[in-house]
């Protein structure tokens, strides 16, 4: 029997804001209220966890709340730090940090952390839920940047392009045999 990861990238966010604390807009709300339901076909869901940001946790806590639990939250499941600045980059400061990462994962922009570190932390929580919840479904919520990293170690093709044909919010099933992808679909686009 293999082990089922639901990744769940967070709804549409306002554009200003704190990264830590940015919840959702009413559009955001409307769309984690569609990742319930998709989800929530799903009868065999054991656990919900989240990245510590407000947008991400607001995205499945509801998928939480009807299998009777609370999302668990790991703080290594973070959105990548791009930078010192606790404000969210605009577009145009982030599309040359995001070019430069893919091409060399040690690149970091001054005071942030560069897509191996930020891999290297998500990738022993998310080793570590496939160990705890082995034959299980688990959910994360989670945000762009820090999914296609932990889905890019398990697999090359995840990449820069893949990460900017993501949507928010956005559905992976992602199914292991141990700690072995064996398959990925995308399931947001399919409902």
């Amino acid at each position: 029997m293999s082990t089922v990861v639901y990744m769940v990238r967070h709804g549409e966010s306002p554009k200003e804001g704190n990264e830590r604390t940015r919840g959702l807009t009413e559009k955001g709300y409307m769309d984690a209220q569609r990742v319930t339901d998709i989800l929530k076909k799903d009868e065999r869901i054991d656990v919900v966890v989240s990245s510590p940001y407000i947008r991400s946790i607001s995205t499945v806590k509801e998928i939480a709340k009807q299998i009777g639990q609370e999302v668990l939250v790991f703080e290594d499941l973070r959105e990548r730090n791009f930078s010192s600045k606790d404000r969210r980059l605009t577009d145009s400061e982030l599309r040359p940090i995001l070019e430069e990462s893919f091409l060399d994962t040690n690149y970091f922009f001054e005071g942030g952390e560069s897509n191996a570190d930020c891999q290297k932390r998500s990738i022993k929580v998310l080793k570590e839920l496939l160990d705890t919840y082995r034959e299980k479904e688990i959910v994360i919520g989670t945000h762009g940047a820090v999914m296609t990293l932990m889905m890019r170690y398990f697999d090359s093709t995840y990449d820069l392009d893949f990460l900017h044909s993501t949507s928010k919010p956005d559905i992976y099933r992602m199914e292991f045999n141990e700690q072995q992808l064996v398959n990925v679909e995308r399931i947001w686009g399919k409902v």
